[in-house]
């Protein structure tokens, strides 16, 4: 194929150049440090579109002549601004010879477009596949999914659905099935089912939206974003600071714990084992390493990776973890790329 030889020679290239300009070796050594991506990097875009009359966030890069689409697919909070930088490095290590879109969740965005609706997984799934329908369907370039998180199972739902354009499909510290041993997972699951605890949490999120932005970035650095870069903070005091954000994220988290306390559909995957690609992280509750396990179990050909560099679940809230993982990401790509032109 002419175009994956195109894309093969020019995105090695392109990261073997850009290999020494990231110095990734030393990146695990660097956890702390911000400022690892270069600045002069092109910027991704945010833009609303309608998606079945759903107004959704969308960041993205287009390439002028790209020779692949990648939909990157997110987790919840499904808020693209945590993946910006993430999404940036995969374009610029693929010598912008891809366009890269990701694509928020519905009512997941920083204006209330819902008046307060409330959206369950199966529902954000409709949305995604019909995303594709609507956008991508008449692209002639091949598609692959990158998602993270939930976005993972969203992903091979979308896969099962549309099978004929998804090319490739890559899970980053998926969450595919309830994890028992989680007393964290035990202790959301018990929050979301509760329309009293997801009030409080979502109320008192909402309260501190009220606050200056300064205080907002403070209290948002000081608890759940200790580690995280300038990007998340700012996402994070945007998006999740919001009453009907941050309710959509539990009742969606309902419905996950719901749908996922079934068995992954392993007879699917072990039929589209060669176009599927997952990572697990080395001490992550939501896809554990017994997860990975059971997927080398049930799918022992299936492309699977341990991460152990130190990146957390959130791997998009630091500059690290987003270049680290854009790095195996662009990996992956590059190699189901030379599997399909021999």
């Amino acid at each position: 194929m002419l175009v994956v030889s195109r894309l093969l020679s020019s995105s090695i290239s392109c990261s073997s150049s850009l290999r020494t300009k990231y110095r990734l070796k030393s990146i695990s050594s660097q956890m702390g440090s911000e400022n690892l991506l270069p600045e002069k990097r092109k910027q991704a875009t945010l833009r609303l579109c309608n998606v079945s009359s759903h107004m959704t966030e969308l960041l993205e890069l287009r390439a002028e002549d790209p020779l692949i689409n990648i939909l990157l697919i997110p987790g919840n909070p499904g808020i693209i601004s945590f993946y910006k930088d993430f999404v940036e490095a995969v374009y610029e290590l693929l010598g912008g010879k891809a366009s890269i879109t990701a694509i928020g969740h519905i009512s997941q965005t920083r204006k209330n477009w819902e008046g307060g609706r409330l959206f369950s997984l199966n529902e954000q799934i409709n949305h995604k596949v019909d995303f594709i329908k609507n956008e991508l369907q008449y692209a002639e370039i091949p598609l692959l999914l990158v998602s993270h998180s939930i976005g993972s199972y969203i992903s091979l739902e979308i896969f099962r659905r549309l099978p004929e354009q998804v090319k490739y499909c890559i899970g980053l510290y998926p969450f595919l099935s309830l994890n028992k041993e989680s007393a964290k997972q035990s202790l959301i699951g018990k929050i979301v089912v509760s329309q009293i605890f997801s009030f409080l949490v979502s109320s008192t999120a909402a309260v501190f939206g009220l606050f200056p932005s300064w205080a907002s970035r403070f209290l948002v650095r000081r608890s759940i974003g200790k580690s995280w870069s300038a990007t998340a903070v700012e996402a994070g005091c945007n998006y999740l600071l919001q009453y009907h954000v941050m309710r959509n994220v539990l009742f969606m988290a309902m419905t996950e714990f719901d749908k996922l306390s079934e068995a992954p559909d392993w007879r699917f995957i072990r039929g589209k084992w060669d176009q599927i690609a997952f990572l697990f992280g080395h001490d992550d509750h939501w896809g554990p390493l017994s997860m990975s396990e059971e997927i080398t179990k049930q799918v022992p050909d299936v492309a699977l990776t341990i991460e152990r560099e130190g990146h957390t679940h959130a791997f998009c809230c630091s500059e690290a973890g987003s270049l680290w993982v854009a790095y195996h990401v662009v990996s992956l790509i590059n190699r189901q790329i030379l599997i399909a032109s021999q």
